[in-house]
């Protein structure tokens, strides 16, 4: 089973690369399921009805959340509706949406969990906890991705060793930048500390510089727009083994 993991978009620029390059990378690298983290899709952050069709339009089979799924309200109803849009597994049950999905293509199915960190976030409900609860009602599940969408390296990297052979990967977002150290855990677990983003190149993080800048130095608020001109797809695929649930090669993707 080939799945890509595609970072979070930001803003309509975004969403129209993403358009733009996914469908030709899912033909290249023959992928057989798709997730994409969306959210910041929306102009400003979160993610809206429009943002997601697009998202969708362009081939995830599965959309992913973080801190800013509910930023739009007009969002919560598809939360609820849509079981291949997840939020983060470990906010109050009252909030709308699921943190779980299983996607089925007959002779294997891949379950997605959506988690979110709380070093340096929210202090939502423990990840590892969260975790081990969704695994347990999901019956182990051979072939699982895990989306964490956390701030701190550490934490990313501890859950992925204390999930290690349990899970077939855990791909981390959140931070926009993409990191070099893809690897493979000695139970089979395949890791990224951070996939990336989908959006401007000549960016901090998808906002115009300046707008950064003037945050930082002046201490005051600004208001942030997506920055203009040429744009990337971060991404990283991964071949997973359909009988053992273990990856077997992990790769990073940039697309321009």
């Amino acid at each position: 089973m080939r799945v890509l993991c595609v970072g979070d978009v930001v803003g309509t620029a975004g969403c129209e690369h993403l358009r733009r390059v996914l469908p030709q990378v899912k033909r290249h690298y023959n992928v057989d399921v798709c997730i994409v983290n969306g959210e910041n899709a929306a102009d400003g952050n979160g993610i809206t009805p429009s943002a997601l069709q697009a998202i969708g339009d362009s081939g995830a089979d599965v959309v992913t959340g973080g801190n800013h799924t509910f930023r739009r309200r007009e969002i919560y109803d598809l939360l609820d509706q849509k079981p291949f849009v997840l939020r983060p597994a470990n906010y109050p049950d009252s909030a709308p949406g699921r943190g779980i999905c299983v996607v089925d293509r007959g002779r294997y199915q891949l379950t997605v969990i959506n988690l979110i960190g709380v070093v340096y976030m929210q202090p939502l409900a423990s990840p590892f906890d969260t975790l081990d609860s969704l695994l347990k009602e999901a019956g182990s599940p051979r072939c699982c991705v895990v989306d964490f969408h956390a701030e701190a390296t550490a934490e990313k990297k501890a859950l992925a060793f204390y999930a290690d052979g349990r899970i077939s990967a855990l791909i981390g977002t959140h931070t926009h930048v993409q990191t070099a150290d893809e690897q493979i855990f000695p139970q089979g677990t395949g890791y990224l500390t951070d996939v990336g983003m989908t959006g401007p190149i000549h960016s901090v993080l998808g906002v115009c510089p300046e707008q950064s800048i003037a945050l930082m130095k002046d201490k005051l608020p600004v208001r942030f727009t997506t920055a203009p001109g040429a744009c990337a797809m971060d991404a990283v695929l991964l071949n997973i083994d359909e009988r053992t649930g273990k990856t077997t090669d992990i790769e990073r993707l940039t697309i321009s």
